[in-house]
C-alpha cells in the first residue's frame, strides 16, 4: 500500500514518548501520510519543551495538525487527561502507538525497589492505562494499537531490565488482539533491533560488544516507522496479535565472528 494514499488523511494518531528518537520519527511519518498527531512527552523543562515544539512545527509544516500533551503514562490520572485532550481537540482517535519507556540501565539483581516499581508502572501498567482510556475512541474508529518492543524482550542484554517489561507487553499484545477484536480494534507490535538513538549511547557504556555491530545490522528509526504505518494500514488487515521483528536480520544467527572481535579463536 502507498502510505501517502488517502487512508491516513484526517485521521488522528497518538504516539507516546514522541519528542525524540523512534517516537519522533513515527509521529512525523504519520503526518507525512496525512494524519494529525498528538505528540506526548513526560518530562518538564526547557529542553523537553523545545524538542516537543520542534516536532510539532515539523508536523504543522507538513500541513497537519499537531498537539503537544505532557503526560506521564505511569499515572492513570495523567493518562486520562491525555485522552480527554485528544477527544476535545481532535474528536477522534485512530492509531495508538505505545512507544514511551523508562528504565535504569543496571542488572536486575541490583535494582532498587523504586526502580522496580518504575519499570512496572511505566512500561507495563502505563501502556495498559493508555489502552483502557483510549478504548472508546478506538472502538468508534475501528482503530489500531501498536506496541514498540525491542530484542531485549527475547535475548539477554546486560543491564537492560526493560527487556522483561517488553516481553510482558508482547504477551499483552497477543491478549488484547483477542479480547478487543470483537470491538473492531487491531493490536500488534514492532520489535526493533539495534537502533542508534539516545538509548544506544547509554548501552555503549554497559555493553562492550555493541560497538562491534556493523552499521548494516543496525536499524534506522525510519524502518520501524514504515512497519508501524504498514500495520496501521488496510494492507495489514489480516495481521493480529503479532510482533514483527525489524532488525536487518541481526537475530537470525547465533554467532557472527565477523563482528565479535573478542571471540575465542576456533580450535584446529
Amino acid at each position: 500500500m502507498d502510505m501517502n494514499s488517502s487512508f491516513f488523511k484526517d485521521k488522528t494518531a497518538v504516539v507516546t514518548g514522541s519528542s525524540r528518537g523512534i517516537g519522533r520519527t513515527i509521529a512525523l511519518a504519520f503526518a507525512q501520510a496525512g494524519a494529525d498527531v498528538v505528540v506526548n512527552y513526560a518530562r518538564a523543562g526547557a529542553s523537553s519543551k523545545a524538542r516537543v515544539e520542534a516536532v510539532c512545527r515539523e508536523i504543522e509544516g507538513l500541513g497537519r495538525k499537531a498537539a503537544a500533551v505532557k503526560a506521564d503514562i505511569a499515572s492513570r490520572a495523567s493518562v486520562k487527561e491525555l485522552f480527554e485532550t485528544v477527544k476535545a481537540e481532535f474528536g477522534r482517535l485512530d492509531f495508538l502507538i505505545l512507544n514511551a519507556a523508562k528504565a535504569p540501565f543496571k542488572p536486575i539483581e541490583k535494582l532498587l525497589e523504586r526502580e522496580m516499581r518504575q519499570l512496572v508502572e511505566t512500561n507495563y501498567m502505563g501502556n495498559i492505562f493508555c489502552i483502557q482510556e483510549a478504548l472508546p475512541m478506538l472502538q468508534a474508529s475501528g482503530g489500531k494499537v501498536i506496541f514498540i518492543s525491542s530484542l531485549g524482550s527475547r535475548f539477554y542484554n546486560p543491564s537492560y531490565p526493560l527487556g522483561s517489561m517488553k516481553a510482558a507487553m508482547e504477551a499483552v499484545v497477543r491478549d488484547c488482539a483477542e479480547s478487543l477484536s470483537s470491538k473492531g480494534i487491531s493490536v500488534n507490535g514492532v520489535c526493533g533491533g539495534v537502533v542508534r538513538t539516545d538509548s544506544f549511547r547509554v548501552l555503549q557504556q554497559v555493553m562492550d560488544e555493541i560497538e562491534n555491530i556493523p552499521d548494516e545490522l543496525c536499524v534506522g528509526t525510519d524502518a520501524l516507522a514504515d512497519v508501524v504505518l504498514f500495520l496501521c494500514s488496510p494492507a495489514a488487515r489480516a495481521i493480529r496479535g503479532q510482533i514483527i521483528v525489524v532488525d536487518n536480520g541481526l537475530s537470525n544467527r547465533l554467532y557472527r565472528p565477523a563482528w565479535v572481535k573478542s571471540a575465542t579463536p576456533a580450535g584446529p
